[in-house]
């Protein structure tokens, strides 16, 4: 069985696209542009399942037409739309120098290295702005917004998915 932690999400299915069962993926992820993967994790009534892909094409930087192996009309490709897109954490180990998506970092544990105190887990990530924020929910349920600077960033551990990060005195109150 795949695990929720093992994976992270990369898009979500649109709609179908043509008569030939090929789908809409609208993606936040570089995946396709980092590695070279045959398949990809569709989240299905709550469980990930493995789909191979014949094909895919980009239809803009956002949006990749994907023709998956089995799913040979209109009809079986509309049974996808809405379905979540998932990428194995384990095929990125490596790629592109070691570089993560902002993606990637999506349930990553934040430790903030001025204090020694663990901040929270990442739960998204806001690349809206120019100033990219990650949104971290603590161990109450809060929300707090961290800015994502590469020089607040003292350490990232790929292994125990954390984030050390030497934060401002004083950020995590406002």
């Amino acid at each position: 069985m795949i695990r929720r932690e093992d994976v992270y999400k990369i898009g979500t299915i649109g709609k179908a696209h043509g008569v030939r069962g090929e789908v809409t993926v609208y993606v936040d992820d570089d995946i396709f542009d980092r590695t070279d993967s045959e398949y990809l994790l569709l989240d299905i009534d709550g469980i990930l399942v493995p789909f191979f892909m014949e094909e895919y094409r980009f239809k803009s930087d956002t949006t990749v037409l994907v023709k998956f192996c089995n799913i040979d009309s209109q009809e079986k490709a509309r049974e996808l739309t809405g379905c979540g897109v998932y990428f194995p954490r384990s095929e990125t180990a490596g790629t592109d120098d070691g570089m993560l998506s902002w993606a990637e970092v999506v349930g990553y544990i934040v430790k903030d290295t001025t204090t020694g105190t663990t901040v929270g887990a990442i739960c998204s990530v806001d690349t809206s702005t120019e100033n990219v924020l990650f949104e971290v929910t603590d161990d109450g349920g809060g929300i707090c917004l961290i800015p994502a600077n590469p020089e607040l960033i003292a350490d990232i551990d790929t292994d125990s998915r954390t984030i050390a990060m030497s934060l401002p005195e004083g950020l995590l109150s406002i």
